[in-house]
């Protein structure tokens, strides 16, 4: 039997920042159950591979029909392999609005106020701009300027100027409001995941063990306490030991379904599936939150922004050579270069829609072809009010749950997101962007409210961004306490989005590694 002091299920955002740590100075023997590949190839390392993953790299999950989406299936892409949701996203690093922080910590998440949650931000942090009261620059996550910014994101940015929208140039600094350039997770033109930041240093460690292409199956148990993961390698069951405790970091709908699978959950539905109940928890897979999203896209003449044609794909092939050549050009583009955070509530305590702008026209999150050049800008609502579920399709763990967001079935979520609409045309028909005379693939009359609400509800899908389904609190009903201990048993803890009580002012990568961080250092507090 195979054992370590400490067993982390999953490598992602969380569960790499939580293992890297842990296994610092070899105090701890820790061993990581990832469920995907090492991620160290070309795909992962070129930022603009991000557009071309396979089912090795993305879980590729879809919702159940949303009915706040006319009956729509969404999709939901997840990070599979080392560096998880990190080795697959638009490295876009937003930590979230302060408010948000201070908000968790009223709703019980005591020791997670803005103040309390800074310096873990801090400290994970290299930003390459250098520390100050807001940022670190020692941390193992790089964090970079863009090398390349396309002159249509620049042309964004100008247009939203005019309007008397002001510019910043921190999203994660003194203020959240306004537009600009993103900052992104890379280092010298390559994606900087958070296994690559935790992890790619402390291979050589002897008490480090990483075990790639695992499906964990379930947490076991004795006399109350975690005490190992049952899990598949290679057509085989085996069993790891953990001496001192299990991490889950399977992101929001790997954690509760292992938990579930391993008998921590609603009766009702883990009877549904024949597993006895270890822990009566009722919200586990409950309170799913997530960032829904309405995407603008539009044709261009020529060539200027990215799309396909012919002239489009020499570009590419170009800039392919040119990034492995020097790491730099087209090919270390986030394609969501430029955006920002906009309060269209009166009275909102915080910017409440966030805007992506995209140098390419993208239809269905890139799924399907639009033979064109243009652009597109995403606008999503912040701080939604439709909260959803994940639950068992299966006691198989190989099977997906099923994932539903229940977008827009809180109809202030729909009222938030037109006026986010109407305030994100306004940028895009203001030259010097207006000058690219784009057309609009789904023109529509905007003071038209019913048909602004039709097209939304056909079109509108995540931002990728989901949290909250092993939501802690200082209540006996959450999942999780403050310290990331799950309630009901020792041992056990969570490192991943899925303890979030409420989602987030923006992209979600960030908080989840300053999670792995801080669950980190409650282990090291508990065990001594």
């Amino acid at each position: 039997m195979e054992e370590a002091d400490i067993v982390v299920v999953g490598g992602g955002s969380g569960g790499a920042a939580a293992a890297g740590r842990l296994s610092e100075g070899g105090r701890y023997s820790v061993a990581i159950l990832e469920a995907g590949g090492a991620n160290d190839g070309i795909r992962t390392l070129c930022p603009g591979f991000m557009a071309f993953q396979t089912p090795a790299t993305n879980w590729q999950y879809e919702t159940v029909p949303q009915a706040g989406l006319n009956g729509r299936r969404g999709y939901q892409p997840r990070g599979k392999g080392m560096g998880g949701s990190s080795a697959i996203n638009a490295m876009l690093y937003i930590r979230g609005n302060a408010w948000d922080y201070d908000r968790w910590a009223t709703l019980g998440a005591t020791g997670w106020s803005w103040s309390e949650v800074l310096p873990y931000f801090k400290r994970a942090e290299h930003n390459v701009n250098g520390a100050d009261a807001w940022h670190g620059a020692n941390g193992p996550l790089w964090v970079s300027n863009q090398e390349y910014a396309h002159p249509g994101a620049r042309d964004f940015i100008e247009a939203a100027r005019r309007l008397q929208i002001p510019v910043n140039q921190d999203f994660n600094g003194a203020t959240q409001e306004g537009v600009g350039l993103y900052q992104v997770t890379q280092k010298g033109g390559e994606r900087w995941t958070s296994a690559r930041a935790y992890l790619a240093d402390a291979k050589s460690r002897p008490k480090l063990n990483i075990l790639t292409d695992v499906l964990a199956e379930r947490v076991l148990f004795e006399d109350g306490r975690a005490t190992g993961v049952a899990y598949q390698r290679g057509g085989a069951q085996r069993v790891i030991r953990a001496r001192r405790a299990v991490v889950l970091a399977g992101g929001v709908f790997g954690t509760p379904q292992l938990l579930m699978l391993s008998g921590i959950g609603g009766p009702a539905q883990l009877a549904d599936h024949g597993i006895p109940v270890r822990i009566a928890r009722d919200e586990v897979g409950q309170n799913l939150q997530d960032h829904v999203d309405y995407v603008a896209s539009f044709e261009t003449p020529g060539t200027a922004f990215m799309g396909r044609s012919l002239k489009g794909s020499i570009n590419v092939a170009h800039a392919i050579l040119r990034w492995k050549w020097s790491r730099s050009g087209l090919m270390t583009t986030p394609y969501a270069e430029a955006g920002g955070f906009l309060t269209v509530t009166p009275g909102a305590p915080a910017p409440d829609v966030q805007l992506h702008f995209v140098i390419a026209p993208l239809e269905d999150h890139g799924r399907v072809a639009v033979k064109a050049h243009g652009y597109s800008c995403h606008v999503c609502v912040l701080r939604p009010e439709s909260a959803g579920s994940v639950t068992l399709a299966s006691a198989d763990p190989r099977a997906a749950p099923l994932i539903d967001p229940a977008f827009l079935s809180d109809d202030r979520d729909m009222t938030v997101l037109k006026a986010g609409v109407r305030a994100m045309y306004r940028i895009l028909e203001t030259p010097p962007l207006a000058d690219h005379q784009g057309k609009d693939r789904y023109p529509i009359d905007l003071a038209d409210d019913e048909a602004l609400e039709h097209l939304i509800r056909s079109r509108a899908d995540t931002v990728y961004h989901p949290v909250g389904t092993a939501r802690m609190g200082s209540d006996e009903a959450a999942v999780c306490d403050p310290r990331l201990r799950v309630r009901g048993v020792d041992g056990l803890y969570v490192a991943d989005a899925s303890v979030m009580p409420k989602l987030v002012s923006g992209n979600t990568n960030a908080p989840s590694i300053m999670i792995g961080e801080r669950c980190a250092d409650f282990i090291c507090s508990d065990l001594g």
